[in-house]
């Protein structure tokens, strides 16, 4: 960046002040406070200095991002500056660490290199770590229903609604099998997904249909029970019941029933506004009594086998989750007293995570207990009611989404730039910046004589006043034609000098991330729900800059300006080389515990579509992970087909445009050989190609990721072998 000149003659220079040399009538002052570097260069030159002169370690950048907060037991900062995850939790060993960075450059570096040619951006699944939460879940459990010797068991059931993806519901029944885990739908497609899910599931397994049901879906409920699978029509409105009673015998079919409750308990954070009497789902108890009469006369109250209710998600603490337990544990003892088989209690969901490692209860992106609390809280409640009453014990359920599969996916990027105000300074030389000043118009002139006059006598808040009024004539002498474009950048940069010097600069900059905020962070859009956002590596390096991250939409919501901690801002490195953009070096940030919601939740705003997906399994091999599935992203094409555009009649269409337009140039001579890009062939296989690739930006430079029919998948053993065939991987 070019210094300002700092030539100074001491006879006519005021004492503290440096003037550029020069013929000019107007001075050029260059504030000289104590501590504050003469020149732009110094300026940063001494930030430099400050940023490498304090010992900086990847714990610092842990403690900075509060990763071991958020991130435990998961997520950690190797000694290399990369966020690792930790497949088996407190459990894993340091060799079965998986550096995320090393996952970015096996999946995006080119086939011919041994990667898999995947675009950016990217999910990363660890199915090991979803499979360690159901673990952590039912252990939790387990424990806290032996220590109270409570005498029934716990098992859970996954609201698909969460995450649908076919995977994720299918490693979810797999993994659970041996803890008799089920599903929970509250959709016709989700009861078949769930119906197709659990025939590979453990028989014991609850099937709970929750949501609002027609006939449709109460026949396919039904179905679903003649098929064997455990199960249960949850009334959600009063009227539903009818619709059973009807359609059960109707098709020859004994139900198990079940009603949601609507408890006094109210959970009055963001995620409570389901909960309380006004909540939107669920019977009053004047309504359950009635639904017992019906389900009595028509000989059916023995069907009657489950109480579900739900107080919001995330809940804050456990004096709030146990006064609902004992509230919905009183309701079930009453079912049993008016005869009701009733054989399970299910608490919904509401098990939180801690987004922001403050480990509080007081904010919605928090809790203030862990898994054995909120289980002990559960038993404790539900164990205390049913003795006082001498009921039996139920078997307790959970429908714990958010908490099972927030942890498994991260979402990584990559910031393609950087800009700010700060810019302007760096714009052109100190002599340019005069030359264009002695050129203002004599309003401007004058302000800037005040100006001068206020940085002599030493008044700063009077030096940004006069800054501001000058940058604000100027303008609107640009406006009406006065001036021209340079003198305007000249007093921009100026300005931005003086501010920056006085400590009045905006030292945020803004980050440009290849990413759709609508389409993969619905949730910050939609509720303000914030996001743990780490940058992947560097995090050996003292970060030097703070920034906002500004997405590829045109929308001016596509920005993320807000952080956990209440930060408006985030610490970030510089990208080196001037990003991908600038052929430099690649700065990747991650997005965690966005496992839940964001997925099913995002559109395709602006047409950019989701993702790229890979499945990554922890493996004793060289690279301590094994890519088992991976997906490209949806194509131009595809999202252009989501909005009832046919990509291959579009493309049709303009081939004959270029045919009728670029014939000229199959006529023209070509005396060199070479390929132009005029011509029919090259531009239609262009267009064809630009159907078939992600809407994403690509850098310079990199391979061309997969089409949209590309796919790739494997077993973990399957994997090794082929990984031993491709050429070697960077293990930096």
């Amino acid at each position: 960046m070019p210094a300002l000149a700092c030539c100074v003659d001491a006879a006519h220079t005021p004492p503290g002040y440096a003037f550029p040399a020069g013929d000019s009538s107007l001075p050029f002052p260059v504030p000289c406070l104590p501590g504050v570097p003469l020149s732009t260069t110094s300026i940063h030159a001494a930030a430099a200095s400050e940023n490498s002169s304090g010992h900086w370690s990847p714990s610092l950048s842990a403690a900075l991002y509060k990763i071991d907060g958020w991130g435990a037991p998961y997520f950690s900062v190797n000694s290399s500056g990369n966020v690792s995850a930790r497949p088996y939790g407190t459990d894993t060993l340091p060799h079965q660490e998986i550096d995320l960075l090393k996952i970015v450059k096996r999946v995006s570096d080119p086939k011919w290199a041994g990667g898999l040619g995947l675009q950016l951006p990217l999910i990363v699944r660890l199915p090991d770590v979803l499979k360690n939460r159901l673990e952590s879940l039912q252990s939790a459990f387990d424990f806290a229903i032996q220590s109270q010797a409570y005498e029934a068991h716990y098992q859970g059931v996954y609201p698909v609604k969460c995450n649908q993806d076919r995977f994720v519901v299918e490693d979810i029944v797999r993994f659970g099998s041996p803890f008799r885990f089920g599903l929970e739908a509250g959709s016709k497609p989700e009861l078949l997904l769930a119906m197709n899910c659990l025939c590979k599931g453990n028989p014991e397994a609850l099937l709970i249909c929750n949501g609002f049901k027609d006939v449709e879906y109460i026949s396919l409920a039904l179905i679903a029970r003649k098929l064997s699978l455990k199960t249960v029509i949850v009334l959600e409105q009063e009227e539903e019941i009818d619709l059973v009673i009807e359609m059960s015998k109707k098709m020859s079919v004994r139900p198990v029933v079940g009603v949601r409750a609507k408890l006094r308990t109210k959970h009055s954070g963001h995620f409570g506004s389901t909960s309380g009497e006004k909540g939107k789902f669920g019977l009053t108890t004047t309504q359950i009594l009635r639904v017992v009469k019906k389900l009595e006369q028509a000989g059916m109250l023995d069907c009657f086998q489950l109480l579900h209710f739900h107080i919001g998600s995330q809940i804050p603490s456990t004096a709030l989750l146990s006064d609902g337990a004992s509230e919905a544990a009183q309701i079930y003892c009453e079912l049993v007293r008016l005869g009701a088989r009733m054989q399970v209690i299910d608490i919904g969901g509401g098990l939180g995570i801690d987004y922001d490692g403050s480990k509080s209860g007081d904010s919605d992106l928090s809790v203030a207990y862990g898994l054995e609390e909120y289980a002990l809280a559960v038993v404790q409640a539900v164990k205390f009611v049913c003795d006082r009453k001498n009921v039996k014990h139920p078997v307790i359920c959970s429908e714990s989404g958010r908490a099972i599969v927030s942890h498994h996916s991260i979402l990584i990027f990559e910031a393609m730039s950087s800009s700010s105000t700060s810019a302007n300074a760096a714009s052109m030389t100190s002599y340019e910046m005069q030359y264009y000043l002695s050129r203002l118009t004599e309003d401007a002139r004058a302000d800037y004589r005040n100006l001068t006059a206020s940085v002599i006598r030493g008044e700063h808040e009077a030096c940004l006043l006069y800054a501001d009024q000058l940058k604000q004539s100027c303008v609107d002498q640009f406006k009406e034609g006065n001036i021209g474009m340079e003198q305007l950048a000249a007093v921009d940069a100026l300005c931005e000098l003086f501010y920056k010097t006085f400590g009045a600069s905006d030292p945020v900059r803004t980050y440009h991330v290849n990413l759709s905020l609508f389409t993969s962070i619905p949730d910050f859009w939609g509720i303000g729900q914030l996001f743990p956002i780490v940058p992947i590596h560097r995090l050996d390096q003292r970060p030097s800059a703070r920034g906002i991250l500004s997405d590829l939409t045109c929308d001016s919501d596509g920005k993320i300006d807000k952080f956990i901690g209440g930060e408006s801002s985030l610490p970030l490195h510089e990208i080196e080389g001037g990003g991908a953009g600038g052929n430099g070096g690649k700065y990747y940030l991650g997005m965690f515990l966005g496992g839940a919601y964001e997925e099913a939740l995002g559109g395709i705003h602006n047409l950019f579509g989701g993702p790229s997906v890979v499945r990554v399994s922890q493996s004793d091999g060289p690279y301590s992970f094994s890519v088992t599935q991976a997906v490209s992203g949806p194509s131009c094409g595809d999202v252009l087909r989501v909005m009832q555009y046919e990509p291959e009649l579009m493309f049709e269409t303009l081939k004959h445009r270029v045919e009728e337009y670029c014939h000229h140039d199959e006529d023209s001579d070509d005396s060199d050989g070479d390929h132009r890009m005029g011509s029919i062939a090259t531009v239609a296989n262009c267009l064809a190609s630009y159907f078939h690739n992600m809407p994403y930006l690509v850098a310079p430079c990199s391979a061309t990721g997969m089409n949209n029919s590309d796919f790739y998948y494997c077993n973990d053993d399957d994997y090794n072998a082929a990984a031993d065939t491709s050429a070697g991987e960077d293990e930096k």
